[in-house]
């Protein structure tokens, strides 16, 4: 099937407009945090270079339109790359100079050249931003937070693929000019639209799905009605709530915080071999003591029926084993004291910012993992994760 250069330019034109106003609505609806703004600015600037070279189309002595297209579409890719860098917490001063500088120098190059540029007025600079930015943003979200859900390398690859094709057709601009047939048939507007639409259907889905995972564990609990036990031991939710307020403002200082899991796996084995009242009385022994070795600043939350979670800052790694390693060595020597002969296999397991980044479910679960492997480990007395 061949598809003319108006029915491509139609047809990714409609996608990046659809894409931009559902991530747009999204957005809103939410009301994202930092990243998600970076990446509503990334759709905007869409938008924008869509309706600049649709204007361009329509009034081919319309040069300022090819400025303003050319540098929307370096700030669009750029503004894909300052999300994710947001989104994993690195330093965004030099990089919005960045993006910024080279947004502006696309714009720059075409002004300088007027209306006697053509079709490829101020190419170099244009191609040129693309390409590092797209191998940016592709880089950025394979690691840290972002990095460790595996919808993002679906984002990397995509923005991977938009830094190789820039790429070549920036070889092939200088070396085989933009008439010749290589160019014309692997680097033109039509596969270059194709690969715009790919990128537009990917992010708008990684994006959302990202950005709704954090939303999910803001709405999940009411501030006003956190809760406690009577033992101080704060309900799955709460935790969560309370979790992610210390992951965000841990973030931007840069401290360290951590998840210990605690569980007792084998409750309902006592349960059956001692009666219920035996694994009652372990189950209440386990929270109070875990709440007395905790530090006074960790806060303490339940995790399913027979798993504890501590919420924790700590001054270095050395520092939150030590603090572990205190709650171990107390539940181990007051157990016995408290249930007598019954001692329960206790496994114990830390997950630290560090390693894990700062994303509130990530550091749970990789908490939940290590504390299993503990468990399963009779020479591992505390597993750390290791966030990869």
């Amino acid at each position: 099937m061949n598809l003319d250069l108006y029915t491509v330019s139609l047809l990714t034109s409609l996608v990046v407009v659809v894409s931009s106003v559902v991530f747009l609505v999204g957005m809103l609806l939410r009301k994202d945090e930092d990243a998600g703004r970076l990446w509503g600015l990334a759709f905007l600037m869409g938008l924008l270079t869509v309706v600049s070279y649709l204007v361009w189309a329509a009034a081919p002595e319309s040069w300022w339109a090819v400025a303003v297209g050319n540098a929307a579409f370096v700030a669009n890719i750029g503004s894909m790359w300052l999300g994710a860098r947001r989104f994993n917490n690195r330093p965004m001063a030099i990089a919005y100079g960045v993006v910024g500088a080279g947004a502006v120098a696309a714009g720059a190059a075409v002004a300088v050249e007027g209306s006697g540029g053509g079709d490829w007025a101020g190419a170099p600079f244009f191609l040129i931003g693309i390409t590092v930015f797209a191998a940016l943003g592709s880089y950025e979200s394979l690691r840290g937070e972002i990095g460790q859900n595996r919808l993002a390398w679906a984002l990397s690859v995509v923005l991977g693929l938009v830094a190789v094709f820039f790429a070549i057709r920036v070889v092939a601009y200088f070396s085989l000019g933009t008439e010749s047939d290589f160019f014309l048939t692997w680097l033109d507007t039509v596969p270059a639209s194709f690969l715009t639409i790919t990128l537009s259907i990917v992010a708008v889905v990684v994006t959302t799905v990202l950005l709704s995972g954090r939303a999910r564990l803001t709405a999940s609990v009411d501030p006003e009605r956190l809760t406690l036990s009577d033992d101080d031991v704060l309900p799955e939710v709460s935790f969560a709530h309370v979790l992610l307020d210390m992951t965000a403002r841990a973030r931007r200082r840069e401290d360290l915080v951590g998840v210990v899991s605690l569980r007792i796996d084998d409750l309902p084995a006592i349960a059956t071999a001692f009666g219920s009242e035996a694994a009652a009385g372990v189950g209440n022994a386990f929270r109070a003591i875990v709440r007395r070795y905790a530090p006074t600043s960790a806060f303490v939350g339940m995790d399913g029926q027979t798993g504890l979670l501590v919420g924790i800052q700590a001054d270095s790694e050395t520092d939150a084993s030590r603090i572990a390693m205190r709650i171990r060595r107390g539940l181990f020597d007051e157990l016995s004291g408290v249930v007598g002969v019954i001692l329960p296999v206790v496994g114990v397991g830390i997950s630290l910012s560090t390693r894990c980044g700062y994303e509130p479910g990530v550091l749970i679960r990789e908490a939940r993992t290590a504390a299993r492997e503990a468990a399963a480990s009779p020479d591992k007395v505390v597993v750390l994760a290791r966030g990869d």
